[in-house]
């Protein structure tokens, strides 16, 4: 188990020169990024940060936030990154809520941050430190990162990952794709979020490899590819599925990737088997939360990749179903997805009553509902609070969404569901049409008709030029449901 807070350190004692981390602004070898890592940490020292402490940093994907990371570990502190585009007061409940001692920010003139009774350093100054070797103070059951949740079901709860979390997830991810030193990864989701943190970040480096820190821009994205030549890259479904809506004449040079991980939401099959057939590259969709210091599951590099599924247990974890009275059930049967194993959460900062029902039974209840197949990869049916009753039935708005992405029209799909005065809630569909397509809302309905049981059809198709999604690019379901009126009468006018 490798402990991430002496990596940087680690690594130059047998290798300097090898390239370890670049942004857009430079590029540092192994021993480059140990001697920042270690001014950093002198600064820091500086600014009074010690063990228990926590720092907070809010800065765009560049060099100094993951600087930052081993940075703050080596001293014993803890970090929460922050969503640079939270606003004032958003900004103000993280770092109250996290106890934050300091704020590394890009600007610190921001007025966001004007009124906050916190010291502020600009992340250039983070290189002022001496570089005075300073010996790790981090154990593994310190705490390490403390991750927001995006708070769609009320304020966000800070995740509390320990050392410990961090260090088996690596070794896990290490070991599920093969990472090793010849890996670069492609960084292109924010480093605020744990899937860009472990994945594109602490997994590539732990393994010896390097990583590439960007950002993700459609039309650039492939050139990007080719110019930086990485072996791996993980992304959101929407991320994909703009990559396969690209005209036909878009045919970049792939050769250097092994594979592409998709993650945060569920991806239609059909757009997995979309992007593989157009970029040729193996798309290992995956699950996990951020409580599960990200991943759980994921379709396996080698053996059966099943369209789909989620994929397999990583290794050392256990998924498993399990029904409403909390006891486990047999494969194929739906329910609730608990996680087991080392990389689970030690609860929610400072809410007892939140973490005891999240790791109730020693399992980390997910909000998921799902089921293992015969072979034991995980189908993800739906979030259970996204289910609609509809007269006693239950639908799942995944499967209505699965069925509206096989028409070639639509490019991206979100149903939710609407009051009903009789039946309690009937399902809505909201639309983003691929560009220079048209499609009716008949059209549609008839199109699920093929597919669905009649009382699953949605009641309405919204059309809408984009969907809201929140920081990681997750499709926003708490703001289409908010304001639902609202992009009803911004709706396209495509009906019969």
């Amino acid at each position: 188990m490798q402990h991430l807070a002496e990596l940087p350190e680690r690594r130059a004692e047998h290798d300097t020169e090898t390239l370890m981390i670049k942004d857009r602004f430079r590029q540092l070898s192994v021993g480059e990024f140990a001697d920042e890592v270690g001014r950093a940490t002198s600064h820091l020292a500086d600014r009074n940060i010690r063990h228990g402490d926590v720092v907070a940093v809010m800065l765009p994907n560049r060099i100094e936030l993951v600087s930052t990371f081993f940075a703050a570990w080596r001293l014993g502190a803890a970090v929460t990154p922050i969503n640079p585009a939270l606003t004032a007061s958003e900004v103000a409940y993280q770092l109250i809520d996290s106890g934050a001692k300091l704020l590394i920010t890009e600007d610190p003139d921001d007025a966001r941050t004007a009124q906050l009774d916190i010291p502020i350093l600009g992340a250039s100054e983070l290189s002022n430190g001496d570089g005075t070797p300073t010996r790790s103070k981090a154990r593994l059951d310190d705490i390490a990162l403390i991750v927001y949740t995006s708070g769609t079901t009320g304020k966000p709860k800070g995740v509390l990952l320990d050392h410990a979390n961090l260090a088996a997830t690596v070794d896990m991810l290490i070991e599920a794709a093969e990472l090793s030193a010849t890996d670069r990864a492609l960084l292109i989701l924010p480093l605020f979020h744990v899937n860009g943190i472990m994945v594109s970040v602490m997994g590539p480096l732990a393994a010896g490899g390097s990583s590439i820190i960007s950002s993700f821009q459609l039309q650039s994205f492939w050139e990007e590819v080719e110019a930086t030549r990485p072996t791996y890259f993980s992304a959101v479904p929407t991320i994909y599925m703009l990559l396969n809506a690209l005209p036909a004449e878009v045919t970049p040079q792939v050769s250097s990737l092994r594979f592409a991980i998709c993650g945060a939401a569920p991806m239609p099959p059909t757009a997995i088997e979309e992007f593989e057939k157009r970029y040729h590259i193996p798309l290992l969709e995956g699950y996990g939360l951020s409580e599960g210091t990200v991943a759980s599951t994921i379709n396996p590099l080698k053996g059966p990749r099943k369209v789909g599924t989620v994929g397999l247990p990583l290794p050392g974890q256990t998924v498993a179903i399990a029904g409403e009275d909390g006891h486990l059930l047999e494969n194929g049967d739906i329910g609730e997805v608990v996680v087991a194993g080392p990389n689970v959460m030690r609860g929610y900062l400072n809410r007892p009553e939140d973490t005891a029902a999240a790791l109730a039974g020693g399992w980390l209840h997910t909000g998921d509902v799902g089921y293992l197949d015969e072979d034991g990869y995980l189908v993800l049916v739906d979030r259970k609070k996204d289910m609609i009753i509809w007269g006693g039935e239950n639908i799942y708005p995944k499967e209505i969404e699965a069925v509206l992405h096989r028409h070639e029209a639509v490019l991206e799909e979100a149903v939710i569901g609407r009051p009903n005065s009789v039946y309690g809630e009937e399902p809505v569909a909201f639309v983003v049409l691929r560009q220079g397509m048209q499609v009716t809302e008949k059209e549609l309905l008839d199109h699920c008709s093929k597919y669905l049981a009649r009382f699953k059809i949605p009641r309405q198709i919204i059309f809408t030029d984009a969907l809201p999604k929140n920081a990681v690019g997750k499709i926003s379901k708490p703001e289409l449901r908010a304001h639902l009126d609202d992009f009803m009468a911004a709706s396209h006018p495509l009906h019969d």
